[in-house]
């Protein structure tokens, strides 16, 4: 059956690991920004790291960070994946991969106007820049970093690009169905949406959004692909 990963990011507590582990998410991220609610300092990282179990990926969330704070932060958060949601180059994102050996997703926040075209010449860059990039995790552009907990118009996502690509914005468990239905991307991202507020996740949230995307895994299979433009 088609199975489509889940992440859940901005992990601060240890029963937030355990709740996600047991909802069954892919990946967790954990944000070293610190004017976001949801940061976490690296020791704090590091331990909530090795509460998680086997098969779960950590993922490390920066904005604009020096090739130093990335290195700091390696050294006491095992992370296995780097995920850049700033201003960082294409440059930029392959050098500190690089160094810490880890390869990275990019964020690229979608406006309005942002044209099909835009995402696959975002994507190309990157590719071309570094081995180790993974995918695009695309948001909602706000005038801010970090997650903008609202919606694109996911219409603007080729097809060609979809089952590469990281689906973020606005996401909770009652939309992610239509979501995942109407965009079939390789993965989801959530922070907001399973949330009883900033940093703090709520359990029956994040096992109602899993199971969501569950529910549009399960008739991928057997369904043609939709139009998302309608």
């Amino acid at each position: 059956m088609h199975r489509t990963r889940i992440k859940i990011c901005g992990i601060t507590r240890e029963q937030d690991v355990a709740a996600a582990a047991q909802a069954g998410a892919d990946a967790l991220g954990f944000v070293f920004y610190a004017p976001s609610p949801r940061s976490v300092t690296p020791a704090r990282a590091g331990a909530l790291i090795a509460a998680m179990p086997p098969f779960v990926t950590p993922v490390a969330l920066f904005v604009n960070a020096t090739l130093d704070e990335v290195v700091a932060v390696a050294r006491q958060a095992p992370f296995a994946l780097l995920q850049f949601h700033g201003d960082e180059t294409a440059a930029d994102c392959a050098a500190i991969a690089a160094a810490v050996g880890r390869p990275f997703m990019r964020v690229f926040r979608v406006r309005p106007d942002t044209r099909g075209a835009d995402l696959l010449e975002y994507e190309h860059q990157y590719r071309a820049a570094s081995p180790l990039f993974s995918s695009l995790l695309l948001d909602t552009y706000v005038d801010a970093y970090g997650g903008a907990g609202k919606v694109f118009d996911w219409s603007l996502i080729p097809k060609e690009l979809a089952p590469r690509v990281v689906l973020s914005g606005g996401l909770s468990a009652n939309n992610a169905t239509d979501a995942v239905g109407r965009v079939r991307p390789c993965a989801v991202d959530i922070s907001s949406g399973v949330e009883q507020h900033k940093g703090i996740k709520d359990a029956r949230k994040i096992a109602a959004f899993v199971a969501a995307v569950r529910a549009a895994d399960a008739t991928i299979e057997s369904d043609p692909p939709h139009d998302s433009s309608t």
